[in-house]
């Protein structure tokens, strides 16, 4: 396993690459939020639009990018995910997300949050939602897990860890928690090794039994062209689909516009699925390899946020800072 790496050996090139992954996921799910549940474009016509469920003018982020910032905030003011006053603070911002009256809310996520009267009973909110409605397996914890590994560099058992609480704060089912392992530890590699694994690289996170499971899931994803995981609401179908629309496009030139677009394009949950391979594929090539265009008019909520603060935020996730 990775050995946690020091706040001192975050290099620049580092450093650029855990900005991707949250900017990149930002630019992802503001990207497909003009084309959500509407006939899916080819992908040479995706463009920044006013999303199609928000109302919103174009560039504004969704729920996916909102809820990721709640992750981001307490990572970069504790320095970790792990602890339970992680969770509690992580939880507590998410029912203020919640009672601010966003437009749009995921419908297993809009089940939780109401059961909770802080952030310190939010974890078991979610356990009695997965008791009563035991095969619930929603995207909403994958599309908000772009921030996860940047607290925890370089330690796989930290990463899973992370990765398993932030998503039992409102999906507390395996195929949602496991998802959520494979992402974060794959967005590890690519900041700290620069490679694009893809899940594979958490796959030895997983208990063995299920492993042979998600391995059958992944080679789906490599084999077959991302249209075909168009009702991508379900985590595994959403992972598939952002793996897929980055690896049919991993010969391109422009390798992170290439596959936003095609995630874009696969049509259905399109701002999450643009979050999910954001993340990735940002974390991969950094904030440079973004569309100039793309990241203009990027805000949403907390109100007054744009792109500087999600950037000023993954500094200080990267860095391990304690405020």
């Amino acid at each position: 396993m990775s050995s946690p790496i020091g706040t001192n050996d975050i290099g620049f090139t580092e450093l650029d690459r855990a900005i991707g992954a949250v900017i990149g996921s930002a630019v992802g799910d503001a990207l497909g939020a003009g084309y959500e549940f509407v006939l899916a474009p080819a992908p040479a016509d995706v463009k920044m639009k006013r999303g199609t469920l928000t109302g919103q003018p174009a560039g504004c982020w969704t729920d996916d990018t909102a809820m990721a910032i709640a992750i981001l905030e307490v990572a970069a003011r504790n320095g970790t995910l792990t602890t339970p006053e992680s969770a509690i603070a992580v939880g507590s911002r998410f029912l203020e997300w919640f009672h601010s009256g966003p437009s749009d809310v995921g419908g297993h996520t809009k089940k939780v949050l109401p059961r909770a009267r802080s952030g310190v009973d939010l974890t078991a909110s979610a356990a009695v939602v997965q008791g009563l409605e035991p095969d619930s397996a929603g995207n909403g914890s994958l599309m908000r897990n772009g921030p996860v590994a940047l607290a925890h560099l370089g330690s796989d058992e930290e990463l899973a860890d992370a990765a398993r609480a932030m998503s039992a704060l409102t999906h507390a089912h395996p195929d949602a928690m496991e998802a959520c392992v494979q992402w974060t530890v794959a967005i590890d590699r690519a900041v700290r090794l620069g490679t694009l694994e893809g899940p594979r690289a958490g796959l030895a996170m997983i208990d063995e039994d299920r492993r042979a499971k998600w391995v059958e899931r992944i080679n789906l994803a490599e084999n077959m062209r991302p249209k075909s995981f168009e009702l991508n609401g379900y985590v595994v179908t959403a992972l598939q689909a952002a793996w897929s629309a980055i690896f049919w496009t991993q010969s391109s030139e422009h390798h992170f516009e290439a596959a936003l677009r095609e995630a874009v394009a696969i049509g259905y949950d399109t701002d999450t699925v643009g979050a999910i391979a954001g993340a990735l594929v940002g974390a991969r090539y950094g904030i440079n390899s973004i569309p100039p265009e793309w990241r203009e008019g990027l805000a949403g909520w907390p109100a007054g946020y744009r792109d500087v603060d999600l950037v000023k935020l993954a500094t200080l996730a990267a860095f391990g800072a304690k405020g």
